[in-house]
């Protein structure tokens, strides 16, 4: 059974932050039984149609020849730029259950001089769109409108969130004014292509992690879309229910023994959980939120791909997050490598 998140109205966000210190505590946390996830409510109306959008756009990219989503992918930006499908390593193997598509959606083209690109690809590079591709005009558009509008929910949040983390913060810059003013924010559009008919038995129906490894994310906060499944078959694809009632978001509450629970997003609300940096941030007075997403543990086919978007909100490479003066450039590159084979290379996850 799905555990039911704090959520919290966006209309209340915006023009009463303060009154939702205990909301935001009871959501984000250290004390057992927090999940380290909230969800917002009362989103802009156009909320429904651009994730609709963009996700049947994800489905078409995925699906087209190998050859011309790999024109879209950049190995000089640790595949963290562009399309990644193969890269990185879950459970030990390299993951290609799903596809990723990368792109900072509030600037094309990061201000920064030529050094400091040459040291962060992954961040500095810049975006690339596939355009010119038939029936993908309007893949950056949509990429770009979707992800402003999280971003703009994201820093609602994190104003809110200031009476509550300030404690742990002490003399450092707001979380709002990091990620405000941060050339670094990065989406990834997911696709999770239909799973192979597998062997498992009732045990596994329970849970799994087959389609993304347990993990924490590398930002401060985290802004997560409501999956969409979509049908496989021939032509356009159309929105269907999940394939079974295991597949989704899992979550290990803070402090607790009992394991992962299932975490469901509507359809209407985004999810917000806490990034790896915001511990750093706080010398883990606040914690990182681990999760996983769980196949369908099915024994047939389900010809249905899983279609999500997440926004990472972090720092500059040069901000100071950690209590030792360390970066979050630095911090980066002490966390390469964790998920990805061929060459150290960081998660955005």
């Amino acid at each position: 059974m799905p555990v039911a998140p704090v959520t919290v109205s966006y209309d209340v966000l915006r023009t009463s932050p303060g009154s939702l210190h205990q909301s935001i505590e009871n959501a984000l946390g250290s004390a057992p039984g927090c999940l380290g996830i909230i969800l917002v409510r009362d989103l802009p109306p156009e909320f429904p149609v651009l994730r609709e959008r963009l996700f049947r756009l994800a489905h078409r990219f995925a699906n087209l020849p190998e050859a011309t989503r790999e024109r879209f992918a950049r190995p000089d930006t640790s595949y963290l730029f562009g399309w990644s499908h193969g890269k990185e390593v879950m459970n030990g193997r390299p993951d290609r259950m799903k596809g990723s598509y990368y792109a900072n959606p509030l600037l094309d083209r990061p201000d920064v001089d030529d050094a400091k690109r040459a040291a962060y690809p992954e961040y500095y590079a810049g975006n690339v769109w596939p355009s010119a591709v038939e029936g993908l005009a309007d893949f950056e558009a949509a990429f770009k409108a979707l992800g402003t509008l999280i971003a703009d929910v994201g820093l609602a949040l994190a104003r809110a969130c200031e009476a509550f983390v300030a404690p742990a913060v002490r003399d450092r810059q707001s979380i709002e004014s990091l990620i405000a003013s941060s050339q670094s924010n990065k989406a990834r559009l997911l696709h999770y292509y239909p799973e192979p008919p597998g062997e498992a038995d009732a045990a596994d129906a329970v849970a799994n992690d087959a389609l993304c490894g347990t993990h924490v994310d590398h930002s401060i906060l985290t802004g997560l879309c409501s999956a969409m499944y979509l049908s496989s078959t021939d032509g356009d694809p159309a929105v269907v229910p999940p394939p079974s009632q295991t597949v989704g978001l899992y979550i290990y509450p803070r402090g607790e023994p009992t394991g992962a629970v299932k975490v469901q997003i509507p359809p209407d609300c985004l999810a917000f959980q806490t990034g790896e940096a915001l511990a750093v941030l706080t010398a883990s007075r606040l914690s990182a939120t681990p999760h996983f997403v769980s196949g369908n543990a099915s024994t047939a086919s389900s010809a249905v791909s899983r279609e999500t978007y997440a926004l990472f909100l972090q720092p500059d490479v040069d901000d100071v997050i950690g209590q030792d003066g360390e970066t979050f450039g630095a911090f980066t590159k002490r966390v390469l490598g964790r998920h990805y084979a061929a060459a150290p290379r960081e998660a955005e996850d």
